[in-house]
C-alpha cells in the first residue's frame, strides 16, 4: 500500500512541473485568482490548485483582410494590409482580454476601414507610408490595454477598379505626352535662341560665312554625286562680270 501511495505522489509531482520555453510566459491563477506571471524555465504548479495560461512574446504577423473601402473622394477600393504585435504584459493579455489575437484582429480591420476613408485616393497612393503610421498608432492605443503592442503597421496591396485604372493610365499618358511637348519646345527655343547668337556672330565676322560654306561645301563632297554648288558670293560675282561686260558694250 505504502508503494502506491509512494507512486502517486511522484507521478503527481511530475504531473505538477511545467517547462516553459524561452519566448513563453505563464499566467498561473490560484483557485481562480491571479497569482503571478512565472517563466521561463522549469516551474511548479500546486496540483488542483493551480492552473496556467501560457501566452507567447514573439511577433505575431497578422494578415489584416482584403476590405472594400470608400475613400474620401468616392472611390471604391479594396485594401490589404499586415500588422506585426507582439504581447508587453501577459497578465492583461489573458485577463482584459477573452481572445487578444482575434481583438487585434477585428480592431485592425475597422481601423484601416476608418482611417483610409479619410483620404483622397491619390494622397492614398502619395502618402502610404503616413497612413501606414497613423494606423498603427490608432490600433496600438485600442490594444495597450490588453496588454499587446503594435510595432508596424503595412499596407499591402491596393485593388483599383477597372474604370479607375483606365482613366488613370490615360492621365499618366497624358502627362507624360505633356512633358514631352514642353521639352521638345524648350529645344526649339534653346536651338532659336544659339541660331541667333551664331548669325549675330557671322554678321560681326563677314569671312566667317564663306569659311562656314566651305565647310559645308566639304562635307557634301565626301558623298559620291554630281552636285554642282554656286556659293552666294560667287553668283554674285558672275552678276558683275556680266554687268561690266554688257556696259563695255554699250560704251564702244
Amino acid at each position: 500500500m505504502f508503494y502506491y501511495i509512494l507512486i502517486a505522489i511522484v507521478v503527481l509531482i511530475f504531473s505538477s512541473l511545467r517547462i516553459i520555453k524561452e519566448y513563453e510566459r505563464a499566467v498561473v491563477f490560484f483557485l481562480g485568482k491571479y497569482q503571478a506571471v512565472r517563466g521561463p524555465g522549469l516551474i511548479f504548479l500546486i496540483p488542483v490548485l493551480e492552473k496556467m495560461n501560457k501566452t507567447t512574446l514573439r511577433t505575431i504577423t497578422m494578415n489584416i483582410p482584403s476590405q472594400k473601402i470608400i475613400t474620401r473622394d468616392n472611390v471604391s477600393i479594396d485594401i490589404a494590409a499586415v500588422a506585426y504585435y507582439h504581447i508587453v504584459d501577459p497578465m492583461k493579455s489573458v485577463i482584459a482580454i477573452e481572445n487578444v489575437y482575434d481583438a487585434v484582429n477585428q480592431i485592425s480591420q475597422t481601423t484601416v476601414r476608418n482611417v483610409v476613408g479619410q483620404f483622397t485616393l491619390d494622397q492614398l497612393l502619395a502618402q502610404t507610408s503616413a497612413i501606414n503610421v497613423q494606423i498603427k498608432n490608432v490600433i496600438d492605443e485600442h490594444t495597450e490595454p490588453w496588454g499587446a503592442q503594435v510595432t508596424a503597421v503595412e499596407i499591402k496591396d491596393i485593388v483599383l477598379p477597372d474604370n479607375m485604372q483606365r482613366a488613370m493610365a490615360k492621365e499618366a499618358e497624358a502627362e507624360r505626352e505633356r512633358r514631352a511637348k514642353v521639352v521638345a519646345a524648350e529645344g526649339e527655343f534653346q536651338a532659336a535662341q544659339k541660331l541667333g547668337e551664331a548669325a549675330d556672330l557671322i554678321a560681326a565676322h563677314p569671312v566667317a560665312l564663306q569659311l562656314r560654306t566651305l565647310q559645308t561645301m566639304a562635307e557634301i563632297s565626301v558623298e559620291k554625286n554630281s552636285t554642282i554648288i554656286f556659293p552666294a558670293q560667287f553668283m554674285t560675282t558672275v552678276q558683275e562680270a556680266v554687268k561690266m561686260i554688257s556696259n563695255d558694250g554699250i560704251i564702244k
